[in-house]
């Protein structure tokens, strides 16, 4: 059953060297986002994926179309729809002299929410660095951070923009392993990414974007199949980048 509903949803800028012409950011794209699935949205650099999640969040303006989440409409329901959802953006500000314990009790105060600081550190793994500031963390630890934070009103759709830019692989896996794990409790969990391992291992379902489209949706293996089914030298298929530049024909860019 979906639980993010999305109908030929738009998003015009303005051309940077006319500024009296549009472009399409997004251009009339719909999907629907089932409820307790891991689902990705890739494309290259200005394909459109951060725009769109951005609109499904409420946190940019939307032009034409409707989203809803939990049958909530966000254009119309912008606050409603901000206390069903958790937000971890690719870059986050804190209060530089609060330990991470303070600034979760601070949230939770904020969120109105009973839940506990040392419950969320607990469940990203970060007991151990209650007392410490953001700023001591390590990069993988920063963006456990930024996912309790996101938890912290317990939502039903977690939203994770890149999560894993330039992290160690270590870091990287003890990140798509609380991914798994807080999507196996039940929740709804959207992601973006340009890492292809990482949309294999983690997503059930694919949304390919370019050029403000949609141009493929599916399972990874069944992209695979489709589009990349060609054995490179000894492999059994080819693998969901090569999926991507057979559609996009893109190289990956971080």
């Amino acid at each position: 059953m979906p639980i993010v509903k999305i109908n030929n949803l738009v998003k015009r800028y303005p051309v940077p060297e006319n500024p009296h012409t549009t472009f399409y950011a997004v251009d009339h794209i719909s999907l629907d986002i089932l409820d307790g699935e891991i689902f990705g949205i890739l494309g290259p650099n200005g394909a459109g994926k951060t725009t769109t999640l951005e609109m499904i969040e409420g946190l940019t303006d939307i032009d034409e179309g409707e989203v809803t989440i939990a049958n909530i409409n966000v254009k119309t329901s912008p606050f409603e729809i901000k206390e069903i959802i958790g937000v971890q953006l690719q870059a986050s500000e804190y209060f530089d002299k609060l330990s991470l314990r303070e600034l979760l009790d601070l949230f939770c105060k904020l969120y109105q929410s009973p839940r506990q600081s040392e419950t969320l550190l607990a469940k990203v793994n970060l007991s151990d660095k209650s007392n410490a500031t953001p700023e001591q963390l390590s990069g993988g630890q920063k963006q456990r951070f930024s996912i309790a934070c996101a938890l912290v009103n317990d939502p039903k759709v977690l939203f994770l923009d890149e999560p894993t830019t330039g992290l160690d692989p270590q870091a990287k896996r003890n990140l798509w392993n609380l991914v798994k794990k807080l999507n196996a409790s039940g929740m709804t969990i959207v992601i973006t990414t340009h890492n292809m391992e990482e949309a294999e291992f983690l997503c059930q379902r694919i949304a390919i974007m370019d050029q403000g489209k949609i141009i493929a949706l599916n399972s990874p293996s069944n992209l695979i199949l489709k589009y990349a089914p060609e054995p490179p030298e000894t492999a059994l298929h080819g693998n969901l980048e090569d999926v991507f530049l057979h559609l996009t024909g893109n190289a990956l860019r971080d």
